[in-house]
């Protein structure tokens, strides 16, 4: 057993201390901190680019009384460990200050070290300010570390405070604009002020955010003995009550949230189809597929070939909902040819097998040989909106409702395919071929079938994106959109299908909604990526199984 520590540990601290203080030059070095000097979370209080600055002292004081290897957890050590790591978290900023300083030609290798960053980390106060930037940053580690000192209740307040404040201000552009119209314009100026929260809404935010956190814990047993109802007639009622209000709002919001989020929100409608659909696959059957943007792009070119209408009338001016149908078939024809030669393979060598059908179809779509029929380089134009009754679905307000209809369909499928026969035939197979051929399983067929109702989703999903955009070219199509939709279901959590969802709004969504860091939009992405599968790998909403699975693996460790 390990002997409990009586005293800190200063050489490891400080070793954790400058490794999070790396995270604050970072950003500094990269340019962030200057780009965002002038993005305001709360008006003429608080910027973007200080938060980036303060996240890492804070998020070392936190982190660092988890590490009992380095300090005692009695109180006096912790305040005293958290204000330490957070003063020494500056020392790589304090050194760049003093590097910029001594060494003029600095900035021909960091081009981004300017004095317009060096006043921002000083404070616009020069050499002095780095006395008030070491203070800063020890009082920031010291409420990092007495996060922990506070009861449970308290600390659900904070979090609650600190989320509730982030999203408000730096998604403040989105919010006047969806508030504007609901409550007038006198409503968003008392709230926002050039896209950033006035200090009197972020204080009414903080009471009423941190109210809720403390309050919450009263009503958690409360909720608990209802989930443990399972199956009572009062908890399948609520449950319904759940599902038609939830149902009303999806039907309402595209009027609510305005065109830009309605727009947003259809991409991640049909990101949430492809993952389903890829889901089955890898989720369920355990197949590693890294080409399932052919079943988007098969999708996609039928749609697009069979409806477009060019101005010298040459094209097959089909209807929109004659053609959906065969994109969804056409895609689970290609998902059963290109399953045929990849039957006997498994993990890896699979993966790279579909991988080569993603380049293929790609490569066909610019060929020469497909130029006449696909348009070639220059793609597919003129494929007209779909519409019903003479209504035509030409914005995203409208189309919103059409890819929520395909995102509804899958959604059943998926649901159903979880609890059906065939689902638990492609579970065992996903568990053990060898164990599941030998009870009786014919992996032949089950691996066709997997490989086949996957690729239904992503040929809708296709169909549905060329009569969103009017026009498709094959760079639409690369290895990314394979790439992106294996991510959400992994942060989702794996043959989860809330995950799923949860996964394209997070993965999806927020790079959307980040348009206006665009520089910056996938370095956000990526770090969230990685922190996601260090904080929690089995996904935002594991599945039980994978959840099984994944703590048997550590317990047997």
């Amino acid at each position: 057993m390990n002997k409990e520590l009586t005293t800190i540990d200063w050489q490891k601290l400080a070793r954790y201390g400058l490794l999070w203080g790396v995270a604050a030059v970072y950003v500094s070095v990269i340019g962030m901190i200057e780009s965002f000097s002038g993005r305001s979370i709360i008006n003429n209080t608080l910027t973007l680019a200080q938060v980036l600055l303060f996240i890492p002292p804070i998020a070392a004081g936190y982190m660092i009384v988890n590490r009992k290897e380095i300090m005692p957890q009695d109180r006096n050590s912790v305040l005293m460990g958290g204000a330490a790591v957070g003063a020494i978290s500056s020392a790589w900023v304090v050194l760049l200050i003093i590097v910029q300083g001594a060494i003029p030609g600095i900035r021909n290798v960091f081009i981004n070290v300017s004095p317009a960053l060096i006043e921002v980390l000083t404070f616009g106060l020069g050499f002095a300010g780095v006395f008030i930037y070491v203070a800063v940053t020890a009082v920031l580690g010291l409420i990092g570390a007495s996060v922990h000192l506070l009861p449970d209740r308290g600390r659900r307040a904070v979090y609650n405070v600190v989320l509730t404040l982030l999203i408000a201000g730096a998604f403040g552009e989105i919010f006047t604009q969806v508030l504007r119209p609901l409550v007038g314009n006198v409503v968003v100026r008392a709230l926002y002020t050039g896209g950033a929260l006035n200090l009197v809404a972020a204080v009414v935010l903080v009471a009423i955010a941190g109210g809720l956190g403390w309050y919450r814990q009263e009503n958690q047993a409360r909720y608990e003995a209802f989930r443990g109802e399972i199956g009572t007639p009062r908890q399948k009622q609520v449950y319904q009550y759940q599902v038609a209000i939830g149902i009303i709002l999806l039907l309402i919001l595209p009027w609510i949230v305005g065109r830009f989020l309605s727009d947003v929100m259809v991409t991640i409608g049909l990101f949430i189809m492809m993952g389903l659909g890829l889901n089955i696959a890898i989720g369920m059957a355990g197949l590693l597929d890294l080409g399932y943007v052919t079943n988007y792009a098969v999708g996609a070119y039928i749609l697009g070939i069979l409806t477009t209408v060019p101005p010298d009338g040459s094209g097959y001016g089909f209807s929109f909902w004659i053609i959906l149908p065969l994109c969804l078939f056409g895609a689970m024809s290609i998902g059963f040819v290109f399953g045929l030669p990849v039957l006997r393979m498994r993990g890896d060598y699979l993966a790279i097998a579909t991988l080569g059908f993603g380049e293929i179809i790609r490569i066909l779509a610019i060929s020469e040989w497909l130029e006449p029929l696909a348009g070639g380089a220059q793609g597919v134009l003129y494929i007209p909106k779909p519409e019903i009754f003479g209504i035509s679905f030409s914005n995203p307000q409208q189309l919103y409702y059409v890819v929520f209809a395909g995102c509804a369909l899958v959604l059943y499928v998926s649901w159903r395919l979880n609890n059906s026969r065939t689902g638990r035939q492609w579970m065992a197979m996903r568990e053990d071929e060898d164990v599941a051929q030998a009870m009786g399983i014919n992996l032949v067929r089950t691996k066709l079938l997997a490989f086949t109702i996957s690729a239904a989703a992503g040929g809708l999903a296709g169909g549905m994106f060329a009569a969103k955009l009017g026009t498709i070219f094959p760079t639409s199509f690369n290895i990314l959109v394979s790439i992106n939709v294996l991510s959400l279901i992994i942060v989702g959590g794996i043959g989860s299908i809330p995950g799923v969802i949860v996964g394209a709004i997070f993965l999806i969504g927020t790079p959307e909604l980040l348009r206006e860091f665009v520089e910056y939009r996938l370095l956000i992405y990526g770090a969230v990526l990685v922190w996601m599968m260090l904080a929690r790998p089995e996904g935002l909403i594991p599945s039980a199984v994978r959840k099984r699975e994944l703590k048997s693996g550590v317990d047997s460790l």
